[in-house]
């Protein structure tokens, strides 16, 4: 099969990752009339009770990888963190969208800071740290207060320290494993905003509302459509999407996230992260477009042509954390519509599924 080839009804598509993302691609695969083909090392993964067919298997296991790749027509992924050895194995197999060159940027801080530097796109000041001798350069770039993050595997606040003094970084650094590192500047923002864009291999591309989004612990706790934008901000979020999703020659779905800011001294609206992948702020699109996040991944890495990103309603996606499922019945009313992930074990914090609130259009 050819890297541009559109991937026929009935096929199958190999999802790596079985948590709740790669079960809801799997649900949407399957409206579509595809199979879905889970590969993930958790037993109880939520996605493998609504998949075609699953792999129990660790990431870096070469055989168990060659005979996925095998069943499957096309591959994807749930999460940014899978070992690069083994998206270049299903690369070499199967068409795997997104691609490696986009996995290999969003899945370090510093190649992704260096990617929006080189395409001019505004974000927070930053240097990388890979060693003790980089610390003193750094701060002379970032200036205290600032934020060290490791360069790979962090998420919902992981792997990330508060510094405000040449000790506290020393320290930090060694308190993460003196792994590599960024040291980023600790802007004011006056709120949070992310962006989903989709895009095929033939190069269409649509992009959602910005959404307004609100972290508890470093954890989402809520996303609201329409964010609270003048039209030209809205209109830079949407436009800085599109150039990110073009210049990574990027297939698939893809989250922006935005700092908004009205200090002065710092661009109106930067770049905080990307995810190359559907994403947590993008949920409301469940019941907010006439298609998600979900349909229009599987729909872009198929090739098939993308599915209408209008919004029809107004929507406030809340997170349920931990034992916030339980309550479930006495949440729900007639504009309330929840999305349960099936996880079998209830932690203080776990993500256990979510709620849309939906209210008429104001914009």
């Amino acid at each position: 099969m050819t890297e541009m080839e559109t991937i026929p009804i009935g096929s199958t598509i190999g999802i790596l990752g079985g948590g709740q993302l790669g079960r809801m691609l799997a649900l949407a695969a399957a409206r579509l009339g595809m199979k879905s083909h889970i590969f993930c090392p958790d037993p109880d993964s939520p996605a493998f009770d609504v998949c075609t067919r699953h792999t129990l298997a660790d990431y870096q296991d070469k055989e168990a990888l060659a005979a996925f790749a095998n069943t499957i027509d096309v591959a994807t992924f749930e999460f940014e963190n899978i070992p690069a050895e083994t998206a270049r194995q299903i690369a070499a197999q199967v068409p795997l969208r997104p691609g490696t060159d986009a996995l290999s940027v969003s899945q370090d801080r510093i190649a992704e800071r260096a990617f929006l530097a080189r395409h001019h796109i505004p974000a927070t000041r930053s240097a990388p740290i890979l060693s003790p001798a980089d610390m003193e350069k750094a701060i002379s770039i970032t200036g205290l207060p600032a934020i060290l993050k490791t360069a790979r595997l962090g998420y919902d606040g992981k792997g990330q320290r508060q510094i405000s003094s040449p000790e506290q970084l020393a320290d930090a650094f060694t308190e993460l494993g003196r792994v590599p590192a960024i040291l980023e500047t600790r802007i004011p923002f006056d709120s949070e905003i992310s962006v989903i864009a989709a895009r095929t291999p033939d190069e269409d591309l649509c992009v959602y509302d910005p959404a307004c989004n609100s972290h508890e612990n470093h954890i989402l706790a809520t996303s609201r459509v329409p964010a609270p934008l003048e039209p030209a901000m809205r209109e830079q979020a949407i436009s800085t999407a599109r150039t990110i999703a073009k210049a990574l020659d990027y297939c698939g779905v893809l989250a922006v996230e935005f700092f908004v800011s009205s200090t002065p001294e710092v661009p109106p609206l930067l770049v905080n992260e990307l995810a190359p992948r559907v994403h947590n702020s993008g949920h409301w699109t469940q019941n907010g477009c006439a298609t998600d996040q979900f349909e229009q991944h599987i729909r872009a890495i198929c090739n098939w042509p993308l599915g209408s990103v209008e919004r029809l309603h107004d929507v406030t996606m809340t997170n349920l954390l931990g034992d916030d499922v339980l309550n479930l019945p006495e949440m729900l009313g007639p504009d309330q519509f929840p999305h349960i992930y099936g996880k079998r074990d209830i932690r203080p914090g776990r993500k256990m599924g979510h709620i849309n609130t939906i209210a008429p259009r104001t914009n």
